[in-house]
């Protein structure tokens, strides 16, 4: 049977990020995509113009029609907007047994447009963050929910320890944003794994946190250990950045197409 892969996220009308690029990625990696929309976003590669927040109670009805139907293999989170939302996400997950679980803390969009209210973060780290199989935030994320400064490779590996304490069975921090070659910190409490690949120069990057988070639960649908996933799923991530396109005005989007040949 095709892996199962819901997609818990905002929608991103210029495609490049949130669910369109949740679910190319997920169709490239071999999965069958499903979609509870959080949040509406008028935006494209400049920059985030508007955002309509769905309801709640909407978001847990395309949740329990996507479990009690179709059957999820494994999910990811995005963009959550607030609270309320967090709240009934993570209730939905616990009473549908949605594991595993892969938690992307979407807090700032890459203009630098807020993605998630300041009274969420701790509804985040406390609801989410516990029911997570691996959480995957970047450096800011990491700095915002550890409480701590992180510039360089033992502040990833400090922050990702204190990640841990709340209830993730991985942590992931992805060190794009810091200088020379981009390595990401895997941690399970016992062992740090460092992912690395070489740096690709080019300022088309948009999306990049959503795709890699949705290959990784895609890897994990198809039955992937959370290393093997992470692995595969930055290979797939390598080839959409070596492939970007020069689309739009700012930074544009991944060529999602190439991970049909990683």
């Amino acid at each position: 049977m095709v892996p199962r892969v819901l997609t818990i996220a905002g929608s991103d009308s210029g495609g490049g990020a949130g669910i369109q690029a949740d679910l190319k990625t997920i169709t490239a990696l071999g999965g069958f995509g499903m979609s509870a929309i959080t949040a509406l976003t008028a935006q494209n590669t400049v920059g985030v113009r508007g955002i309509l927040e769905v309801s709640p109670e909407f978001v847990a009805a395309q949740i329990d029609a996507v479990a009690e139907d179709i059957g999820v293999d494994a999910a990811k989170t995005g963009m959550l907007a607030n609270r309320a939302i967090i709240e009934v996400v993570a209730d939905r997950v616990e009473h549908h047994r949605i594991t595993p679980l892969v938690v992307d803390p979407v807090m700032v969009a890459k203009s630098g447009h807020p993605l998630l209210a300041p009274d969420a973060r701790a509804a985040l780290r406390d609801l989410l963050l516990p029911r997570a199989t691996i959480v995957t935030p970047n450096l800011a994320e990491t700095a915002e929910l550890a409480c701590m400064e992180v510039e360089d490779l033992g502040a990833m590996k400090e922050a990702a320890a204190r990640l841990l304490e709340f209830g993730p069975r991985w942590v992931l921090v992805k060190g794009g944003h810091l200088e020379g070659e981009p390595v990401d910190v895997l941690f399970d409490g016992k062992e740090f794994h460092e992912v690395v690949r070489p740096r690709v120069q080019t300022d088309n990057t948009h999306g990049t946190g959503c795709t890699y988070a949705a290959a990784i639960a895609t890897g994990l649908a198809l039955g992937k250990s959370v290393p093997a996933a992470v692995e595969w799923a930055r290979d797939a991530l390598q080839a959409a950045l070596q492939g970007a396109l020069s689309l739009g005005q700012g930074g544009g989007p991944l060529d999602h197409r190439a991970m049909f040949l990683s």
